[in-house]
């Protein structure tokens, strides 16, 4: 049983990090532009014109110019059509998409039909896992999570608030793969350069109740609190590190406000697990709640076991 302190946050090697602690597009549709035959009409179109955004200014100059050969018109138009959902450089995003798709689908969905058939009659996943929304950290990809394998809930900073901070879609998740499908085990996993515990540590203590993202990272307030007062004479963000590991363990005891959790934890039917990915040197770290050691509130204090460091 490893308690855990500050001391334990800022080292390189192992022992001292896992515990404690973001125009217009104008599509072409057909428009009738009539000819100018008169000095008003050319006077009114082009003070029209110049309302217009540039892009749309553009292709209707250029639809006039190809009055007199509506072919090329038509062109036009379906050229602005079909380049809705590409990228400037012209890569069509969701053609790249499809391809992925049928390639999973040959790969594997069709190598592996027997399991994805009884996937779609019943699920059995050995994990809940809550894992922040950052777009270089999936869960998936990193670990190697199987279809089936995983109940996956993914949030801004990974965070689970405490029982008492109401209902969120993090605890309705948590509420049906705990009590519905009976995972075994949770796991919640923080990774490095997080821009939500970057926007934590950053607010100030009056949160503006107009922005949704800052309502949210205050489920971390208490791993700030502990930050500044552990970490005062570090960096920003070496304190930013040291959040959102010391975010991770101030979740895994939320966890243990939900009397559900507590009550399998208690009966080890269920085993609650924090996880840390650092994308920058491709490592991870994982440790798991020691309940008896561990106590909830605000002054609680998180212990683990079983660490281990990955790379």
């Amino acid at each position: 049983m490893v308690a855990l302190s500050s001391s334990m946050v800022f080292g390189d090697s192992f022992h001292c990090t896992p515990f404690s602690g973001f125009g217009y597009s104008f599509v072409g549709s057909r428009r009738n532009f009539p000819n100018p035959s008169t000095t008003k009409f050319a006077k009114d179109e082009g003070a029209h014109l110049a309302l217009l955004p540039s892009v749309e200014r553009n292709l209707v100059s250029r639809l006039k110019a190809s009055s007199n050969s509506p072919g090329l018109a038509q062109d036009l138009i379906n050229y602005k059509v079909k380049n809705v959902g590409k990228t400037d450089g012209g890569q069509d995003l969701f053609g790249e998409m499809k391809q992925r798709f049928l390639n999973f689908k040959e790969q594997k969905y069709i190598k592996e039909l027997e399991h994805f058939q009884n996937l779609a009659e019943v699920q059995y996943p050995k994990f809940m896992v809550i894992a922040c929304a950052d777009s270089r950290v999936c869960p998936s990809n990193i670990l190697g999570f199987e279809p089936g394998e995983a109940f996956m809930i993914r949030n801004v900073a990974n965070l689970v608030p405490p029982l008492e901070n109401g209902p969120s879609e993090t605890n309705a998740a948590l509420e049906f793969a705990v009590n519905t499908l009976e995972v075994g085990n949770i796991l919640v996993i923080g990774h490095s350069s997080c821009a939500g515990i970057q926007t934590l540590m950053s607010m100030q203590d009056d949160v503006d109740s107009r922005s949704f993202l800052k309502k949210w990272v205050t489920n971390g307030k208490v791993a700030k609190l502990r930050t500044k007062a552990d970490a005062a004479h570090f960096s920003f963000d070496q304190q930013c590190r040291h959040c959102e590991k010391e975010s991770i363990n101030r979740s895994l005891l939320n966890l243990l406000t939900y009397p559900w959790i507590q009550e399998r934890v208690r009966k080890e039917s269920l085993s609650i697990h924090g996880g840390y990915y650092d994308f920058l040197n491709c490592t991870f770290e994982k440790w798991t709640l020691d309940l008896k050691g561990s106590s909830t509130g605000e002054e609680g204090s998180c212990s683990v076991k079983d660490q281990a460091f990955w790379c």
